[in-house]
C-alpha cells in the first residue's frame, strides 16, 4: 500500500468527509421525503415510529457488528467485500461482493431515475431520458475526474438538504402543524396507495417500503481504501450518520403526522414538499438526496471492483485494479460506467429492485456472521477495539435474514441461489488469499470439538473406522515406487503420515523431499502430514513416534512397512511388529514382486485360516477384518474384484468353509465377491493359487519372513501381510 501512495499520491479522507457524509446523505434519501409521508399515513404515527425504530435496529446491529471487526483488522480497499473476505477468505468475499457491486450499479441507475422524476415535476416539458444521460454524465465525470471532488460535491448537497430540513422546523414554528398530539398518536387502518386503489395494506408491506431509507451504511465503508484512518473513521463516521439519521426521521415522521390528514398523507407523495415553508428548497433538497445517493454509490462501486481486481476474483483483474496518476482506479470506473448505461436503457427497474435491497441485506447478515465466528471461535487475534456484545451480532444476522423474507420471500431465495452460485464458481478458481483469514481457526475449532465429544464415547468407532497410514521413509525414494499403492489404500477418506528416519545427514534436504511427498499425496486428495525423527535406530524412531501419537486425537491405526524401504533388517520390523500389536495399531507389511509388481490392478486373492472346528460367524471374526477392508478399498479404487480363498483338510469343511464365507460376503456386504476352497495342502496349494493381481494373506503376531519371501515367490504377486488391530469390524 505504501508503495501506491508513493506512485499515485493517493489523497486521504478523514472521518467527516469519507465516512460521515456520504452515509448520512445515502439515508437521507428519496424514500425520506416521498414516502415517508405515505408511511405515517397508512401506519399512523405509532406504526411509522416502530418501523422506523425496526428498520434503524438492523442496520445499527450490523453498523456496530461492522465497527467491532474494522478494529480488528487492517481493512483494505472494498468495504464490506474487503471485511468479509478478511474474515472468511476471497470466495466468501467475491461471492457477495460481485452481487453487492452489480446491486450498487442498479442503485446508481434508481437514483437517476428518482432525481429524473424530481426534475420533471418541475420541469415537465424535458425529454425524460436526456435528463437521465446529462446527471449520469456530470456523476460520472466527477467521479471519473476525483474521489476528492465527488467528496467536496457532497458538502454542497449536504448544505441544501439541511436547508430543506431547516425549511421543514420554521414550517412548524409557523404554525402547520393544525393537529394534536392526541389525535396524531395512533395505529394506522394501512389503507393502502393510490397504486391499488386504497384496497388496503398491512404492517409488513409499510415496512418493506420504508425499509431501503435505511439501508446505505455501506457508503462510508467503501471508502475505506482511500481513509486516513479507517479502524477510527468507519465506526465513528457510520454510528453518528445512523444516530441523526434516525433522529431526522423521527422527528420529520412527527412533524408530517401532525401537519397533513390522513387522507392527505395517502394520496399526495408530495406532501413534505407542499407543507414546508419554502417548497422549492425542499425539492432542491430531493434532487440533492438522488444526485448524493447515486454519486457514493458510483464511487464505491469503483471501489468495490477495484479491490475484487486487486485480489484477482475476477477475469481481467489486471486490467480492473489499474489506477491513473491521480489514485483512482480508471478503468473499474470504466465498467461501472458502462453497467450503469446499459442498465438506464431499460427505464424500468421495477423487476429488479428488490434485488438491491435483498443483496445489502445478505451483506448486513454476513457482516453480523463474521464477527459471531470471530467471538465463538475465541481466537487470540480477535482484539477489537470497539467491543460489542454476543447479542448484537446475533440480532443484526437474524433480523436482516428476517427483512429479506418479509420483503419478498421469492427473491430472496434467488438472491441466495445467486451468492451460493457465485462460491461455487470462484471455489473452482482457486483464489490465491493474500491475507490471512479465520477459517483455519474455525477448521480446528470444529476438531477440537469432535475431538471432545468423541473422546467422551466410551465404545469403539467401528462404523467411522478409516484408514490413517503411518509410513516409516528412509528413503523417499523407495516410497515413489509405491505411491499409487498408498493412495489407492488411503483415497478418498483416508490419510498418510509420513515419517522420515534421518540419521542427520543431509538433513535439510531429506525433510524437503519428504515434505514433496507429502504434498505430492494431498495433490491426489489424500490429506498427508509429516515429521522427521533424527536417530540411526529405525525400529527405536518407529516405536517412539507410535508412542508419541497416542496422546493425539488423529492418529494413525496403521503401521505400513514397506520391504523395499531400506536395507532389510529382520529385527527392526520384529520390533515395530511387537510394539504396534502392544499399541493396538494394525500392520500391512507390502512384500512387492519385482517382476510382475500389483499387475492389472483387477483381482485380489484374500487368504482365510481355516475355521475349523469354529464356523460360527460372530461380531469378531479374528484377525481378518483389516484384511477384507483393505481388500473393498482396494476393489473400488481399482474397479477390481475380490476372491475369497481358504484351504481345508477335508470334504466336510469345504461344505463349512463355504458357508462361512458366503456369510461372511452376504454380511460384510461384498457384492460380486468370489470363493475358493482347496482341500488339501496350504504351501502346494500357494504354487498353484488362483491367478491374482495381489495376494492378501494374515500376519502372525511372531511372522516368518522366509514364509513371506515364499508366498511372494510361489504366487509370482505382490503380497501383503496384515494383521488386525481390534478396532476393525467389516460387519459394522
Amino acid at each position: 500500500m505504501q508503495k501506491e501512495e508513493q506512485e499515485y499520491k493517493v489523497k486521504k479522507f478523514g472521518t467527516f468527509g469519507g465516512v460521515f457524509t456520504p452515509t448520512l446523505l445515502t439515508i437521507l434519501g428519496v424514500i425520506m421525503y416521498l414516502r415517508l409521508g405515505w408511511v405515517v399515513g397508512n401506519a399512523g404515527l405509532l406504526g411509522a415510529w416502530i418501523i422506523i425504530i425496526l428498520s434503524f435496529t438492523i442496520t445499527l446491529t450490523t453498523a456496530l457488528s461492522m465497527s467491532s471487526i474494522t478494529t480488528n483488522i487492517r481493512i483494505g480497499a472494498g468495504g464490506a467485500y474487503a471485511i468479509i473476505s478478511q474474515s472468511l477468505g476471497l470466495e466468501v468475499g467475491g461471492s457477495l461482493g460481485i452481487p453487492l457491486y452489480i446491486s450498487q450499479g442498479l442503485a446508481i441507475t434508481m437514483y437517476i431515475f428518482g432525481f429524473r422524476e424530481g426534475w420533471l415535476s418541475i420541469y415537465p416539458d424535458h425529454p425524460a431520458f436526456a435528463v437521465d444521460l446529462i446527471v449520469f454524465a456530470v456523476i460520472y465525470g466527477i467521479s471519473y475526474k476525483s474521489a476528492d471532488l465527488a467528496i467536496r460535491t457532497q458538502y454542497l448537497i449536504m448544505a441544501v438538504i439541511v436547508a430543506s430540513l431547516v425549511v421543514v422546523v420554521i414550517a412548524a414554528y409557523d404554525g402547520s402543524m393544525h393537529y394534536s398530539a392526541a389525535e396524531t398518536l395512533r395505529w394506522g387502518t394501512f389503507r393502502g396507495s393510490s397504486e391499488n386503489q386504497f384496497s388496503g395494506s398491512d404492517f409488513w408491506i409499510v415496512f418493506a417500503v420504508f425499509f431501503p431509507a435505511a439501508t446505505g451504511i455501506m457508503a462510508g465503508a467503501n471508502m475505506s481504501g482511500e481513509l486516513k484512518n479507517p479502524r477510527k473513521s468507519i465506526p465513528i463516521g457510520t454510528l453518528w450518520a445512523i444516530a441523526i439519521s434516525f433522529v431526522i426521521y423521527i422527528g420529520l415522521a412527527y412533524w408530517i403526522g401532525r401537519s397533513a390528514s390522513e387522507q392527505e398523507l395517502l394520496s399526495n407523495y408530495n406532501i413534505i414538499i407542499e407543507k414546508s415553508f419554502f417548497p422549492p428548497l425542499v425539492i432542491a433538497g430531493i434532487l440533492g438526496a438522488t444526485f448524493s445517493s447515486a454519486l457514493a454509490s458510483m464511487v464505491g462501486a469503483s471501489r468495490i471492483l477495484y479491490a475484487m481486481g486487486s485480489h484477482a476474483v475476477l477475469p481481467g483483474s489486471d486490467w480492473l485494479k489499474k489506477q491513473n496518476s491521480a489514485g483512482q482506479p480508471q478503468n473499474s470506473m470504466f465498467v461501472t460506467g458502462i453497467i450503469v448505461f446499459i442498465t438506464m436503457l431499460l427505464r424500468n427497474l421495477n423487476a429488479v429492485a428488490p434485488l438491491v435491497t435483498m443483496f445489502f441485506l445478505i451483506t448486513y447478515a454476513m457482516i453480523n456472521l463474521v464477527v459471531i465466528v470471530e467471538q465463538k471461535l475465541g481466537l487470540i487475534s480477535f482484539r477489537p477495539l470497539f467491543i460489542v456484545s454476543h447479542w448484537i451480532p446475533w440480532s443484526g444476522l437474524l433480523s436482516s435474514v428476517l427483512a429479506m423474507f418479509i420483503i419478498n420471500p421469492s427473491i430472496s431465495l434467488v438472491s441466495i441461489a445467486l451468492v451460493i452460485l457465485f462460491y461455487g464458481i470462484l471455489s473452482q478458481r482457486k483464489l490465491i488469499t493474500p491475507f490471512e483469514d479465520v477459517r483455519s481457526g474455525l477448521f480446528i475449532s470444529f476438531a477440537e470439538w469432535a475431538a471432545k465429544h468423541t473422546a467422551m464415547l466410551s465404545f469403539r468407532q467401528e462404523r467411522a473406522w478409516k484408514p490413517n497410514l503411518l509410513v516409516p521413509v528412509s528413503d523417499p525414494t523407495a516410497v515413489k515406487g509405491i505411491f499409487s499403492f498408498l493412495v489407492n489404500i488411503s483415497f478418498p477418506k483416508g490419510s498418510i503420515k509420513l515419517l522420515g528416519i534421518s540419521e542427520g545427514e543431509n538433513d535439510d534436504l531429506f525433510r524437503s523431499k519428504i515434505n514433496e511427498l507429502s504434498k505430492a499425496f494431498y495433490r491426489k486428495g489424500v490429506f498427508s502430514s509429516w515429521a522427521v525423527i533424527q536417530t540411526s535406530k529405525f525400529a527405536e524412531g518407529v516405536n517412539l513416534a507410535n508412542q508419541a501419537y497416542q496422546g493425539s486425537f488423529f492418529k494413525p491405526n496403521i503401521v505400513f512397512l514397506n520391504i523395499l524401504d531400506k536395507d532389510f533388517f529382520e529385527q527392526d520390523y520384529r520390533q515395530v511388529i511387537r510394539e504396534s500389536s502392544r499399541l493396538q495399531l494394525g500392520i500391512l507389511i507390502y512384500y512387492p514382486n519385482n517382476k510382475t509388481g500389483v499387475g492389472q490392478r483387477q483381482l485380489i486373492n484374500v487368504w482365510i485360516r481355516n475355521r475349523a472346528p469354529h464356523w460360527k460367524i460372530t461380531w469378531d471374526i479374528g484377525n481378518l477384518d483389516l484384511s477384507i477392508l483393505i481388500a473393498y478399498k482396494l476393489k473400488m479404487n481399482w474397479n477390481a474384484r475380490i476372491r475369497l480363498i481358504m484351504v481345508v483338510e477335508n470334504e466336510e469343511q469345504e461344505k463349512q468353509a463355504f458357508q462361512f464365507m458366503s456369510e461372511l460376503i452376504d454380511l460384510a456386504r461384498l457384492p460380486k465377491t468370489e470363493i475358493t476352497v482347496h482341500i488339501g495342502s496350504f504351501i502346494d496349494f500357494a504354487k498353484d493359487a488362483p491367478e491374482a493381481d495381489l495376494n492378501i494373506f494374515g500376519l502372525t503376531p511372531e511372522p516368518s519372513f522366509d514364509f513371506m519371501e515364499d508366498m511372494v515367490e510361489d504366487t509370482s504377486t505382490t503380497c501383503l501381510f496384515i494383521r488386525d488391530s481390534g478396532a476393525e469390524n467389516i460387519l459394522a
